[in-house]
């Protein structure tokens, strides 16, 4: 049996929280202080990023690579991206396969120095298959040898044992006035309000369950946060989970959706809903429903 370890809450390290939702042997609670929302305790193999680089492989299907590299795959986080940062040195903790990385470079030639940095090895090697440039080496004790314009953390936050930790290390490399972005699934999304257990992000690989406020308060322990906002819409997901309950969503089908939503974004003949998609998604946005948050915030130093 998988030897278990307890944590105190990732935002305000407190130990004192109340059961807040079992799914299957998933114990998520809720802080009694910050009523943030995390799994406790935590699996061994999780706490430590061993899953990762044992399931590194999974992460190479040709559907995952597919829509890594699809170019609509992140064009959300680029435009954003964009916005703050024209132009510097970056790096991308989590970074994967090297998708977001990929296409930075892609479009804006010139403009960045890029490295992403994974626990998980058989990705990272086809980063840099790709060439991306990649940093191998613990995270929170690697010397990167340099400071940086921004660092990013897209859908990574919600996966470690002690996230604190890894933002605190992104805040002493980052420049003064350098800009940090953390993406991480909406636990107030209209999904979660409908679907609740039954929503495929609720699962193992998931220990940390962000709300806007509980973002906010978590990335000021570090930084000052100048922006948060909700991104991220997908029916299909909301349907699909209603009609099949609480069962879990194994990775290849996860993977298979977002290949094919992908492929909707992109085909000539559905311009009528890519607009109504995109309106839906304006709307759920501007009342914090969309399914992820991204906070934006600057190095106080």
């Amino acid at each position: 049996m998988d030897q278990s370890f307890s944590r105190p809450c990732p935002v305000c390290q407190q130990t004192e929280a109340k059961a807040f939702l079992k799914k299957h042997e998933l114990p998520l609670v809720r802080c009694a202080r910050c009523s943030m929302i995390f799994v406790n305790p935590v699996p061994a193999h999780m706490a430590t990023g061993k899953f990762y680089d044992e399931a590194g492989a999974e992460y190479l299907s040709p559907d995952k690579l597919a829509s890594d590299y699809a170019p609509v795959r992140f064009e959300r986080e680029l435009r954003i991206f964009r916005a703050h940062c024209p132009k510097g040195s970056v790096l991308d903790v989590g970074c994967s396969s090297g998708g977001f990385l990929h296409q930075l470079n892609r479009r804006f030639p010139g403009d960045y120095q890029i490295l992403g940095t994974d626990v998980s090895t058989a990705p990272l090697e086809h980063a840099a298959k790709m060439g991306v440039a990649i940093a191998r080496g613990n995270f929170l004790t690697r010397d990167f040898g340099q400071k940086f314009d921004a660092i990013t953390f897209w859908a990574v936050m919600e996966h470690l044992f002690e996230p604190h930790l890894f933002l605190r290390r992104a805040a002493e490399l980052l420049k003064p006035g350098g800009i940090c972005f953390v993406l991480v699934p909406n636990m107030g999304s209209l999904a979660v309000r409908l679907l609740g257990a039954k929503y495929r992000y609720i699962f193992p690989e998931h220990l940390n369950y962000f709300t806007a406020q509980t973002l906010k308060k978590f990335i000021e322990r570090e930084l000052s946060v100048f922006n948060v906002r909700t991104t991220h819409f997908n029916p299909l997901v909301i349907w699909q989970d209603f009609r099949r309950g609480e069962r879990e969503v194994a990775r290849a089908e996860r993977s298979q959706l977002l290949a094919r939503t992908n492929a909707y974004k992109q085909s000539p003949w559905l311009g009528p809903a890519r607009a109504a998609y995109g309106f839906s998604e304006w709307g759920l946005a501007r009342f914090f429903l969309a399914d992820n948050l991204v906070a934006i915030a600057r190095a106080r130093n």
